[in-house]
């Protein structure tokens, strides 16, 4: 898969934005004696440069405006049932809902009206290094729930923020992620160059910091030029994320595999995926800036990172599991019957989070707890038999 040809042109001004972007990134290359620059490197640029980057610029991005719909922006099922979940952690010792990466904040505004509209002692807080959406989450959650915004706060990094939940909707794909490729004498690194002013890939050698051990033993397995990648970032997110809830659960939701699906044969070309307006290809030097680059996760990795950093991995389960356990279709029925389009809306938005073909298969939700044992009812068909070393 390749950059189309008939993708729609940017407007003037993103295109400057973009071309300023790409020229820091020439400098970064110029300067580096190894005359490229690591894949990570690369993707932080490109998505989190203040004011250029694709999550730090005033460039719409989620929703028909923009470049993808998630499952929060799909309708109100996939927070109504994600509410249920965390009432249940939370029970009546709950003290805060933390959500990390919340995008256009419409999860936040359904996760609020839920959860603090019943319970006024407790709070949500948003980590959002993104200052763009911060004024853009806010802004939602004034005109949503506005009676409930004083009980929302903001930081851009790990907050110590006692007992409750944590959500991680669609966060670690966007994480920068290392590209490696199997080689005869095990793995190396693929970085940015240049071939003239155009950004090209790179070998560079020894990839560093090294994947997982277990990840590298199974990269060897493949025949020399599969790519595949991982998040060099991993361990050090999760070991913030281990001091953010005193007692509680980590729900983390994102697509992805466990690690004998991640390094599938049929995955030769890795998982990297490239979102402009609602187009999806595979070229991430295509207008720096202006678009999402993705990875998929490797979920096995995600369980070995958190539980070095002191979590107990308590369930792992596809997404259209997780939501038919958090009670999915009793939400329905409860809603039913009013309007025969919005019957019709959520039969189609319940196809789109639950279908194989959708998201329903591809999506998976991971349970992290920290001083907690009670049952998840997302997790009711659990699935960590899927993580070698994670069987329950």
């Amino acid at each position: 898969m390749s950059a189309p040809v008939s993708l729609p042109d940017p407007d003037p001004a993103g295109l400057a934005r973009s071309r300023r972007l790409a020229a820091l990134i020439r400098a970064d290359i110029a300067a580096s004696p190894a005359g490229a620059i690591p894949f990570a490197d690369y993707m932080r640029r490109v998505l989190y440069e203040p004011g250029l980057g694709y999550y730090a610029s005033d460039n719409p991005i989620f929703g028909a405006a923009g470049d993808f719909v998630t499952a929060p922006e799909s309708g109100g099922l996939f927070a109504a049932c994600l509410a249920r979940q965390c009432r249940d952690i939370l029970g009546d010792d709950g003290e805060v809902v933390v959500e990390y990466g919340a995008g256009s904040g419409r999860l936040a505004g359904a996760l609020c009206g839920a959860l603090l509209g019943t319970d006024p002692a407790l709070r949500y807080h948003i980590v959002e290094p993104s200052a763009a959406l911060r004024a853009r989450q806010r802004e939602h959650l004034e005109h949503t729930v506005p009676e409930l915004v004083e009980r929302v706060s903001w930081s851009a990094d790990h907050v110590a923020a006692g007992v409750g939940v944590i959500v991680a909707n669609e966060v670690l794909d966007a994480m920068p992620a290392a590209r490696v490729r199997a080689v005869d004498a095990g793995a190396e690194a693929l970085g940015v160059g240049l071939d003239g002013d155009a950004f090209v890939w790179r070998a560079m050698g020894r990839p560093e910091p090294p994947p997982p051990a277990a990840f590298l033993a199974a990269l060897a397995a493949h025949p020399a030029g599969y790519v595949s990648e991982y998040l060099p970032g991993l361990e050090t997110w999760c070991e913030g994320l281990a001091g953010v809830l005193s007692r509680g659960v980590a729900l983390i939701a994102d697509y992805g595999y466990a690690r004998h699906e991640y390094l599938h044969p049929a995955r030769r070309d890795g998982t990297l995926k490239c979102h402009y307006r609602h187009h999806v290809h595979d070229d991430p030097f295509f207008l720096p800036g202006l678009q999402d680059l993705t990875v998929s996760v490797d979920f096995t990795h995600l369980a070995e990172a958190a539980a070095a950093a002191g979590f107990r991995v308590a369930g792992y389960a596809t997404q259209a599991r997780f939501l038919i356990g958090c009670g999915l279709e009793q939400i329905m029925a409860d809603v039913a019957g009013v309007s025969a389009v919005d019957d019709y809306a959520r039969a189609q938005e319940a196809k789109r989070l639950l279908l194989p073909g959708e998201m329903g298969e591809t999506f998976k939700f991971m349970a992290l707890a920290m001083d907690y044992d009670a049952a998840l009812c997302g997790f009711v068909i659990d699935e960590r038999h899927r993580l070698d070393g994670f069987a329950r």
